[in-house]
């Protein structure tokens, strides 16, 4: 993925900080924006997953910092519930002015409820996904406990969530109370995707229940079990993402899977491009405006969420191999059904390898077994045997091959 720092300013001029995920060399096909939990951040693990799944899915995402939290500037203890729906309206205007308007609106738990409240002020919102949201906002002084009875009492009182300290004000609990969720969702002009996790312990699944009775159709609801509050797991970050993804292609207009009579995605650079990050060897591709994912198996230090480098060699191999043998039957006129091929690679000590320089040199060897389904003779069988080894990806990894690699300048 490619991630742009940006920052861009409130309604009083402070200074946001937000992270762009874009999707790698490819232009994105629409503009999502993200909001994350009360008192969380931007750079929440099940935020950054989201956005990348939805970015290698050609979706770019916007996800940034309210007001007063992470990297961004202001008061948290000044801030309420009206002035997060602020800091989302003018991260879409930031949006709309450098790139283009935001048509997903995506918030997890209190801003899942900000982006519904939100919608109405953005009007490009086609789509708007809640993941653990409350159908009162009011509801987070539940969780407060006995500090909202301090605040009340005091006019604010410090609270301490996820091992930080935070001053909340009554501003913001008279705020909360003021929302009328009903309403909100009564008027929402977009598409609803609801996501809960009946595990969730924090924000109970009722309130997944009652967002959903309240809302007009489109409206859609997926289980996130067993997910926590936070999506901690990565494969229920991810799984969110996807799902939202291609739940919102319906909505967004989004290109599936190219037929052949579509115009191929617009690309900025033609390169395959491959991105691993710092966690683990997952590796987000792109080829043709395809999305991609590689990995390695646990047992390797992977998480085993896609085929290996050496997998997707077989696959070229085996690729290649059916479509040169089909090629060929059809020029022929030959009756040819299917062409199934089946590989594997292993490597073997090169003994009588008189010219290797390194004592321990091993050859790789791949299996190719093809089976031909179709009234074939004998003769066109071996005919299309000796086909399989003409395909061009035999001949580039039979040949001699030459990698140039070059640094590209920080």
């Amino acid at each position: 993925m490619n991630t742009k720092r940006i920052t861009f300013p409130n309604a009083r001029g402070e200074q946001l900080a937000a992270r762009l995920e874009l999707p790698g060399d490819e232009r994105p096909v629409a503009y999502a924006l993200f909001a994350h939990c009360f008192t969380c951040s931007k750079d929440l693990t099940a935020a950054v997953r989201i956005a990348r799944a939805l970015s290698s899915r050609r979706i770019a995402v916007l996800r940034f910092d309210f007001t007063g939290l992470g990297e961004s500037e202001g008061e948290f203890a000044a801030t309420t519930f009206s002035s997060e729906v602020s800091d989302l309206v003018a991260a879409a205007r930031f949006l709309e002015r450098e790139y283009e308007a935001p048509r997903l609106l995506i918030g997890h738990s209190l801003g899942g409820a900000a982006v519904l409240a939100a919608a109405a002020e953005i009007p490009a919102t086609a789509a708007v996904a809640t993941i653990a949201a409350p159908y009162r906002p009011a509801d987070v002084r539940r969780l407060l406990g006995e500090t909202a009875e301090q605040i009340e009492e005091h006019g604010q009182a410090t609270v301490r969530i996820g091992g930080r300290e935070f001053t909340i004000r009554k501003s913001l609990l008279h705020d909360l109370e003021a929302q009328r969720p009903a309403e909100t969702l009564r008027t929402l002009k977009a598409a609803l995707l609801v996501m809960h996790s009946p595990s969730d312990r924090v924000v109970g699944i009722d309130n997944a229940a009652d967002i959903y009775r309240a809302a007009l159709h489109p409206k859609s609801f997926v289980s996130l079990d067993p997910a926590d509050h936070l999506l901690s797991d990565p494969q229920d970050s991810r799984y969110a993402g996807e799902i939202i993804a291609t739940w919102a292609g319906r909505y967004l207009a989004l290109p599936e899977a190219p037929a052949p009579s579509r115009v191929p995605p617009e690309v900025i650079d033609n390169r395959v491009t491959a991105r691993t990050g710092a966690e683990g060897f997952r590796t987000e591709m792109f080829a043709n405006g395809f999305p991609l994912v590689a990995d390695e198996p646990v047992e390797y230090g992977g998480g085993n969420e896609g085929p290996s480098p050496y997998e997707y060699l077989l696959a070229a191999l085996g690729a290649c191999t059916g479509m040169t043998i089909q090629m060929y039957a059809r020029r022929k006129g030959w009756p040819l059904e299917e062409a199934v091929v089946r590989l594997s690679h292993h490597k073997t000590h090169a003994e009588d390898c008189r010219d290797c320089d390194e004592k321990d040199r091993r050859i790789d060897t791949f299996e190719r077994e093809l089976e031909l389904r179709g009234e074939l003779d004998e003769e066109q069988r071996q005919r299309l045997l000796e086909i399989a080894g003409k395909c061009p990806v035999h001949r580039t990894l039979t040949g001699e091959v030459r990698i140039e690699t070059a640094l590209r300048p920080g």
